[in-house]
């Protein structure tokens, strides 16, 4: 990475009703300058768009019964500038005492080129680093 690139490539908070926190979003984050820039059954997105730098700040509602802060709702994703990386962060963590939960992989329900590996910390905290290649 170079001083310039970000560390974080985005956050996503749970929320209990998609539709209602996307309500709440859009009208809280405009006079900020961020849109909706995506939403599919994964999500919404947030940033200044278009494209992949709007995907900043996500809203999810985790499946089944579980609280909005458990499942698939908060988590901080690191950016990797290699897809090794990822495969390292995933060692490294493992190591380190966190536990699986994505292993090092393509996840084409997110983008063709996004290459991504899930753990949770000691605490239980979700922590997922991410590579984006070029789109071909």
């Amino acid at each position: 990475m170079t001083m310039h690139d970000p560390m974080l490539d985005h956050v996503s908070l749970g929320c209990a009703d998609l539709d209602a926190s996307g309500a709440f979003y859009d009208a809280a984050l405009a006079p900020l300058g961020y849109r909706r820039v995506f939403a599919r059954n994964i999500g919404i997105a947030y940033g200044p768009g278009p494209g992949r730098d709007g995907l900043l700040f996500w809203i999810i509602q985790p499946s089944g019964d579980e609280a909005p802060h458990a499942s698939r709702g908060n988590h901080v994703a690191f950016s990797a500038v290699r897809r090794g990386d990822v495969d390292a962060f995933f060692d490294a963590a493992l190591s380190g005492g966190g536990t699986a939960n994505g292993e090092p992989g393509l996840r084409p329900e997110y983008s063709k080129t996004y290459y991504a590996a899930f753990v949770r910390d000691l605490d239980g905290h979700k922590i997922e680093a991410v590579y984006r290649a070029p789109n071909p």
